[in-house]
């Protein structure tokens, strides 16, 4: 809200966001490109037949007639200069089909303008009563048809129903949208394989939308209509497998979302589609180019190979796994805007083949893996994974700032060492580990290996989506394409550093006497729903609690509980202080106390301030200091927090951290915001 609202709630100027709640309210083995080349082609015949019965259907190509016709050879007649992308049709909207009354422009007839063919059809209860209507160029209909169908394309879309429609991408999550219920419309031929989806029929509001409505069967894959309905969390989202995507399971999370059909409205197909007088399509379906220095800008990420070199695999092998890495490193795309890749070689010793930076050209990374040559010795896999992850991924090697982190672990039967600990470190530093596995032990070689489950243990998760598994080295090229797009699936790549996954949020609550016992039941609602929403674990975000009157007590501190749920529970159970309040004095405790022990780790500190009044101590050096220390503030007022207090607290920009509302029911509105904004803090940060 802007500076009037917040004026409005507190009665003092500035800007905050500000709430105003009243009580109560709460793969072809072949390759991509002759599948290409079979899906661009169409038989002669049909090509011609269609354009001959099109051009005969309107009365040829010839006769002067105003009427576009829609046939790929048809005439572009010229625009006015105030409408370059206008057709000289009655309706010059391509694509769009909506039905008008025009009876204003036109007379009293009811007439539907059909873009596809570019001419008036009549309604049929006037086939008998009117002749065909044409508009001529130049003439006064023809240039109110224009502006008419300009005026349309202009508009919002929206369903029968009179509700906005919204155009969303294939991976718009259900906590990306607003409203509670929210038609719209997902795009056409979404890779299902790219989906994020956690449940069935009720799905965690960070699920794909489309891939949800896919999943519970309410659209295919040809796109459609959805209405979304956001609803309340809950426990035990479950992993089903439907219409080609798996679901996965999740164990709570703080909101959830249904699917329905949406609104069938012809004006929903207008969306994405535009005017155009450009030369219409040939028939053949346009290649899509790539800049081949850019190289693939749908796929940015910085990938290690970490192949075999062990007397496991031995040298003929060898030179089939640096083939196949060699297929998977084309089909990847690489260039300057797209992945970038390195090889380290495993085996007594790890050795770094070549870095990042090295190569950023297909070519030159093909003559590099060509050249490599076979070391030998044991298969010290976890050692190798663990110096990779350590060693590879920095700055002066090549790595960028923003971009997934993926080690391809390549792995000819079994490893000679640990790869739990590896797994660990790799988490730790952010990096996503695939396992390709070939040739798995057999029975009889099972007593060789250290863990049999090692491959769980080592990848980023145990959820089928990281392990990969080759029965042979020979004829690989099928394995090529689905093992590309599992690299390219920035989505699914859990282990890099998000603002989820590497956060510390400390909660300081005002447990003085003006709150009272149900508000504070209340504000550690809020604080609990602010903490469902990140991924606490012993390697990702963290989560501590302060209460404060005029003493301080720590609640517990972010080491105290590794696990979501120990963490809730523990906020359920903290007791109300009731007191004074000396908010500059909990700052200071909280600065040096809670986050004092964990100020030099990997997790970006963030504290949400929560207090209903007036500090009787000094806020603004406790608080420059906590931001001094690396600690981004976020200040949440209720009831007679005074805004300049608040303001003083927050960091800059202070408008965006700062938040007020008059009830503490209006604190639960407030949660979406708080999110947003750690998030936009932790990206910010990493820029």
């Amino acid at each position: 809200m802007g500076a009037g609202d917040i004026q409005g709630c507190a009665g003092r100027g500035g800007n905050a966001n500000c709430k105003d709640a009243s009580p109560g309210t709460g793969a072809s083995a072949h390759g991509p490109e002759r599948a290409s080349q079979r899906a661009g082609r169409r038989p002669a015949a049909a090509r011609g037949s269609g354009r001959r019965s099109q051009r005969k259907s309107r009365g040829g190509r010839g006769g002067g007639g105003p009427a576009a016709p829609a046939g790929p050879r048809r005439r572009s007649c010229p625009a006015p200069a105030l409408l370059p992308s206008a057709r000289p049709a009655l309706l010059p909207a391509r694509g769009l089909k909506r039905e008008r009354r025009l009876s204003g422009l036109f007379g009293s007839a009811e007439v539907r303008g059909t873009a596809r063919h570019g001419t008036a059809r009549r309604s049929p209860g006037l086939s008998s009563a009117l002749p065909p209507v044409r508009a001529r160029p130049g003439s006064a209909m023809w240039h109110s048809a224009l502006l008419l169908g300009a005026f349309l394309l202009s508009g919002p879309v929206r369903g029968s129903d009179g509700s906005a429609s919204t155009a969303i991408t294939c991976f718009t999550r259900g906590l990306d949208l607003r409203k509670g219920t929210e038609d719209v419309l997902c795009p056409a031929n979404c890779p299902l394989w790219q989906f994020y989806v956690f449940g069935d029929g009720v799905y965690a509001s960070l699920s794909s939308v489309c891939g949800a409505a896919i999943h519970s069967g309410v659209i295919t894959n040809t796109g459609g209509a959805v209405r979304v309905q956001t609803l309340p969390g809950q426990e035990n989202y479950p992993a089903v497998n439907a219409n080609g995507i798996q679901s996965q399971v999740l164990s709570r999370w703080a909101s959830s979302f249904s699917v329905t059909a949406g609104t069938q409205s012809t004006a929903l197909e207008a969306v994405g589609r535009s005017v155009s007088t450009a030369r219409p399509s040939t028939g053949k379906r346009p290649k899509k180019t790539l800049d081949k220095k850019a190289g693939n800008k749908d796929c940015k990420a910085d990938i290690a190979f970490l192949i075999d070199g062990s007397y496991n695999i031995g040298q003929r092998r060898f030179n089939l796994q640096k083939n196949f890495v060699g297929k998977v490193a084309v089909m990847l795309g690489i260039g300057t805007e797209g992945p970038h890749v390195g090889v380290v070689q495993a085996s007594e010793h790890p050795k770094i083949e070549f870095y990042l930076k090295n190569f950023t050209a297909t070519k030159e990374v093909l003559f590099a893996i060509k050249e490599l040559g076979f070391r030998g010795g044991n298969s010290n896999t976890g050692k190798a994974l663990k110096y990779t992850a350590q060693k590879f991924f920095s700055l002066e090697n090549g790595a960028r700032k923003g971009i997934p982190k993926i080690i391809v672990v390549f792995l000819d039967g079994w490893p000679s060492d640990d790869l739990e600990e590896a797994g660990i470190v790799a988490r730790e530093f952010g990096v996503n580990v695939f396992i390709v596995s070939v040739a798995k032990p057999t029975t009889e070689e099972l007593g060789m290996v250290q863990d049999i489950g090692f491959v769980d243990k080592a990848v980023c998760r145990n959820n089928g989506f990281f392990s990969y598994q080759m029965p042979t080295w020979f004829g690989t090229t099928k394995y090529v394409k689905p093992l590309v797009q599992k690299l390219c699936s920035h989505e699914q790549m859990l282990c890099s550093k998000t603002c989820y996954n590497s956060v510390n949020i400390g909660f300081l609550i005002d447990g003085s006497s003006s709150i009272g016992e149900s508000n504070f039941r209340l504000v550690l609602e809020f604080v609990s729903n602010v903490a469902k929403a990140f991924e606490i674990s012993d390697i990702g975000s963290k989560v501590a609690a302060v209460q404060f009157t005029y003493d301080q007590r720590t609640e517990f501190g972010f080491t105290d509980f590794v696990t979501k749920d120990k963490v809730l529970s523990a906020i359920r159970g903290i007791h109300y202080m009731s007191g004074g309040t000396a908010t500059g004095d909990a700052i200071s405790f909280t600065t040096r106390n809670v986050f004092g022990p964990v100020k030099d780790g990997p997790n970006k500190n963030f504290l949400i301030v929560l207090t209903d009044g007036q500090s009787y101590d000094d806020v603004r050096g406790p608080a420059a200091a906590a931001q001094k220390a690396g600690i981004t503030v976020f200040s949440v007022g209720v009831a007679w927090a005074p805004l300049d207090d608040l303001k003083d607290m927050a960091s800059e920009p202070r408008e965006s951290h700062t938040f007020f509302t008059r009830e503490f029911t209006g604190l639960e509105q407030m949660v979406p915001d708080i999110i947003r904004g750690i998030c936009k803090d932790f990206l910010d940060s990493k820029q």
